[in-house]
């Protein structure tokens, strides 16, 4: 989807079309979770300081998120996908793979499918999305930013080294910044550059990430399209209006984080082994404190203990904190492992 979460707020208030609007946060504190294309233009994007947005667009709205009404507009649109393909593998409220290889309407071509899905969601939703076409995941996540917003591109099979190799590295989905930054001072700058190493080579000096760069660069990414993805951690968390630091003050903020996770925790019926602490001090540094249990466990009891002994551990909060989170991982994911089975698809244009 095109700017989801600012797109809903100017279709459900006509007033805020055409204007630059931030969702999240306010012209003092926290960040932006979206910003509409009036206010890309400024240079604000998601993840950015609101007060640094404030700055660059000194015309800015700011509205509060409504998650609420972002899921309800997120359950149209994945019933859209899913009147075309049961293989559909939603990646956040706004965004999702499609396997559209076997689908419900017979149709044999992935880009008349696409054409189809966009017009659907204009017209019973009113907002616009973004397709990409390809015959692998990366591919077809690299197409769909590639002519936003309201757009559709294709890479075919016979186009994708090509253009892999004029690609520049910032582009390639997964490769953050600071290993962007670390790449071009090891003399690579786009796909053609990174093709030049041998496998081996990029997981000497990149680790385990190093195979997935020599998939991906080579156009061999194998990942499937799996509707029932495997979840690995719950959590919740909060930006403060002020920065905290009084103890007192801290475990309110903790305790309230603390119900909101439980409530996620029975909402999924699961268990984990991992608890983390999450805290951003005042000036963004970001550190995390994590202890595991010797069992699953979906005691709040049990994880109230273990942030409070983390909160403390090794020593107190260092200065100031803006943020704090909580997170439960290492799910009990065996038995959801359990039947399902691999498989290839192969993609017509």
């Amino acid at each position: 989807m095109d700017a989801f979460y600012a797109s809903v707020e100017q279709m459900d208030n006509p007033e805020l079309k055409g204007k630059p609007l931030a969702v999240g946060g306010s012209r003092q504190r926290g960040v932006v979770a979206a910003a509409s294309y009036e206010a890309r233009a400024f240079g604000v994007h998601s993840a950015l300081a609101s007060s640094i947005a404030a700055r660059r667009c000194p015309n800015l709205i700011f509205v509060k998120p409504r998650f609420d009404r972002y899921k309800e507009v997120s359950s149209q649109i994945m019933e859209i996908f899913q009147s075309y393909t049961d293989l559909v593998e939603p990646l956040s409220l706004d965004e999702a793979y499609l396997d559209v290889t076997y689908n419900k309407k017979e149709l044999k071509s992935a880009i008349k499918i696409a054409m189809l899905i966009r017009e659907e969601i204009k017209e019973k939703v009113g907002l616009t999305a973004s397709a990409g076409i390809s015959f692998n995941k990366f591919l077809a996540k690299t197409a769909s930013d590639l002519d936003k917003p309201d757009g559709l591109s294709v890479i075919l099979p016979e186009q994708a080294i090509r253009f892999m190799e004029e690609l520049p590295i910032e582009k390639f989905h997964g490769i953050g910044k600071v290993t962007a930054e670390k790449m071009n001072g090891q003399g690579i700058y786009k796909g053609a550059d990174l093709m030049k190493l041998e496998r081996s080579e990029l997981i000497r000096r990149y680790g385990k990430a190093g195979k997935h760069y020599h998939n991906i660069v080579t156009a061999n990414d194998l990942r499937e399209v799996k509707p029932d993805r495997i979840r690995k951690s719950i959590g919740a968390e909060n930006t403060f209006s002020k920065d905290l630091f009084e103890e007192h003050e801290v475990l309110e903020a903790l305790q309230h984080i603390h119900e909101t996770l439980m409530r996620r925790i029975e909402k999924t019926g699961r268990k984990g082994r991992t608890i983390t602490l999450k805290i951003k001090y005042h000036d963004f540094t970001v550190k995390t404190r994590s202890k595991s249990t010797d069992h699953f466990t979906s005691a709040a009891a049990v994880v109230w203990q273990t942030v409070l002994e983390l909160l403390h551990q090794p020593e107190y909060l260092e200065k100031e904190v803006r943020l704090l989170g909580i997170t439960l991982s290492q799910l009990d994911n065996e038995d959801k492992m359990k039947g399902l089975e691999g498989y290839q698809l192969t993609l017509d244009f």
